[in-house]
C-alpha cells in the first residue's frame, strides 16, 4: 500500500507541519509542503494529495479568511479532524545582529498581528514584510539576501538554520493559540463520539431584516450550540455575506439532524463540511428536551398519535 499523501504549508518547520505531526505519525505518510493554504486544498481537490492539513482559526485574528473561502468554495471537501496548537515566536536574525540593528522584520500576516503589540514596543521603527509562512521567513533570511533583517520564527526553526534568537516567546497574548483541521474528500460520515463538532456554510435567502435571526434559530430550537460563526462576503453577490458556522454536535444526533432539515428548508446553499471530533474532548452539552431519547420518545409519542393511541 502507498502512504497517504498530505499536503501542508511549507518548507518544514511551520506551525503547520507541527499541526501534522501532532494528528498522523510522520514515517506512515507521505508530506508535501506547498506555497499556501490554496494550494494544500487544491491538491486536495486535484488528487495530489489524499489530505490536507491548514489552519482554520486562531485566538488572536479569528478565522484564517483563506481557509473559510477556499473550503466554502469549489468542489466538495470534508472536514475530519482537528487539533488545537499553542503558539508563539523566536524573533531570529543573523549572527552579529543586534535589537537595534533591525530595520525590517518578516513572517507570515497572521504571525505579525499576533505579535504587533510586541512588535510596536521592541521594534518601533522596523518596517513589517508579510511572508508566505514563518519558517519561509527565517529560511530566507538564513540565505544572507532577504530584504529584511530579522524573523518571527517557530520556535527551534532559527538554530536550525544557523540564525541567533534575539528573543523567545514573543506574542502579545501568552495563551495564543491556533486551531488546524485535516480536510479530506467526501465520504461516509465517521460515527459519533459525544464530543463532536459540526462545520457549516450558510447563505441567507434574502437581505432582510431577521433572517440572520431565521437562521439561528434552527438551532436554538434544536438546542445547538455554535461555537463560531463568521460572516464572508459572497463572491457572487457583493454586498451580501455567507456565514461558516462551527456547531456543537454531530449529523447522527437527533438535533443536529433537525437543524440540518431546517436550515435546508430556509436557506438557499447549506454546505456541510464534516462532524468531525472537537479538539478539547469536552462532551457536547445537551439542553433540556434535546436528548437523543427525548427526541425518540417524542416521535413515538407522533406515531402513536397516529395510530390512534392517546
Amino acid at each position: 500500500m502507498t502512504a497517504p499523501r498530505y499536503a501542508y504549508l511549507g518548507p518544514s518547520g511551520t506551525f503547520t507541519e507541527a499541526a501534522l505531526r501532532a494528528m498522523v505519525d510522520p514515517a506512515e505518510i507521505e508530506a508535501t509542503p506547498v506555497i499556501d493554504v490554496p494550494a494544500a486544498l487544491s491538491a486536495v481537490r486535484g488528487g495530489d494529495a489524499d489530505f490536507a492539513v491548514v489552519a482554520i482559526e486562531n485566538t488572536v485574528e479569528g478565522g484564517v479568511t483563506a481557509t473559510l473561502d477556499t473550503l466554502a468554495e469549489g468542489s466538495p471537501l470534508a472536514i475530519l479532524g482537528e487539533v488545537v496548537l499553542a503558539v508563539s515566536f523566536e524573533l531570529v536574525a543573523r549572527p552579529g545582529t543586534a535589537l537595534e540593528d533591525i530595520t525590517a522584520v518578516a513572517a507570515h500576516s497572521h504571525g505579525l498581528n499576533q505579535c504587533r503589540r510586541w512588535l510596536a514596543q521592541r521594534l518601533p521603527g522596523a518596517a513589517q514584510i508579510p511572508a508566505s509562512s514563518n519558517a519561509a521567513a527565517a529560511r530566507e533570511l538564513a540565505t544572507g539576501d532577504a530584504p529584511f533583517d530579522a524573523a518571527l520564527a517557530p520556535p527551534g526553526v532559527g538554530v536550525s538554520l544557523g540564525l541567533e534568537v534575539l528573543a523567545s516567546g514573543v506574542a502579545d497574548n501568552p495563551h495564543a493559540a491556533t486551531r488546524f483541521v485535516k480536510v479530506g474528500r467526501p465520504a461516509a460520515v465517521p460515527s459519533a463520539t459525544g464530543a463532536d463538532k459540526t462545520t457549516l456554510v450558510v447563505h441567507l435567502p434574502d437581505d432582510r431584516a431577521g433572517a440572520l435571526l431565521s437562521m439561528l434559530e434552527q438551532f436554538a430550537a434544536r438546542g445547538v450550540n455554535l461555537s463560531r460563526i463568521e460572516s464572508r462576503p459572497r463572491s457572487d453577490r457583493p454586498g451580501e455575506y455567507s456565514f461558516s458556522i462551527d456547531a456543537l454536535g454531530h449529523i447522527d444526533e437527533p438535533r443536529m439532524a433537525e437543524a440540518l432539515v431546517g436550515l435546508k428548508r430556509t436557506n438557499p446553499t447549506v454546505i456541510f463540511l464534516g462532524s468531525y471530533p472537537a479538539a478539547t474532548g469536552y462532551p457536547t452539552p445537551v439542553a433540556p428536551g434535546t436528548s437523543e431519547q427525548e427526541f425518540a420518545d417524542a416521535r413515538s409519542w407522533v406515531q402513536g398519535l397516529r395510530a390512534g393511541r392517546r
